[in-house]
């Protein structure tokens, strides 16, 4: 995803450590802290189906383009299955990421307790970093104004437990918004330093 597109890799790093923290506000086990991490980095892997030209576009997506990038989370979590294992479950995450609370979201219009809590953390964290960063076609908005979003957007498109429980691990001093190490799973950092 680095060499494929940068912004988006950036994205995912950024991700990790957000995703991670209110996965432990909510007091997930270490387990489901592991497969949120995970899923946060890879979560937007089923873009290296979305053409440049889509992806990059500087101004809006018409509805052809829009249906092209909805497809990216059923394409991420066809290309991780397919891997088994761990990526089994963080595959379906994220083929749910998109999805809202209230059923609206894609690719399968889940809603509720329906969407694995993982999905739903990267819902809110995903929008959150996206509001703040801007993309090449919207500029970024303030940490309030983002903030004021989560709020606004929590009972409809978010989980508003999610929500209070991201807004919550904002506050805290060593959460860091900016990209980290590049996360790698414990079995390759440990045969890094061998």
């Amino acid at each position: 995803m680095q060499a494929y597109d940068k912004e988006t890799y950036e994205h995912a790093q950024r991700m990790v450590n957000l995703s991670e923290a209110v996965a432990r506000r909510l007091r997930c086990g270490s387990e489901e802290i592991h497969n949120v991490r995970l899923a946060a980095m890879f979560h937007d892997i089923g873009k290296v189906a979305v053409p440049d030209s889509i992806l990059h576009k500087p101004g809006p997506l018409n509805t052809d383009e829009w249906e092209v990038i909805r497809r990216h989370p059923d394409t991420g979590r066809q290309i991780l299955s397919r891997a088994g294992g761990t990526f089994a479950i963080v595959a379906y995450i994220i083929g749910a990421h998109h999805e809202r609370w209230d059923g609206q979201g894609y690719p399968g219009g889940l809603a509720g307790e329906q969407i694995p809590l993982a999905a739903r953390i990267l819902s809110v964290v995903d929008a959150y970093d996206t509001m703040i960063s801007g993309r090449i076609y919207r500029k970024p908005i303030s940490h309030e104004e983002a903030c004021a979003e989560l709020k606004h957007c929590a009972d409809s498109q978010f989980d508003s437990t999610v929500v209070e429980a991201f807004l919550q691990v904002l506050q805290l001093p060593d959460v860091t918004t900016e990209a980290s190490e590049p996360f790698l799973p414990q079995h390759l950092v440990e045969a890094k330093t061998e």
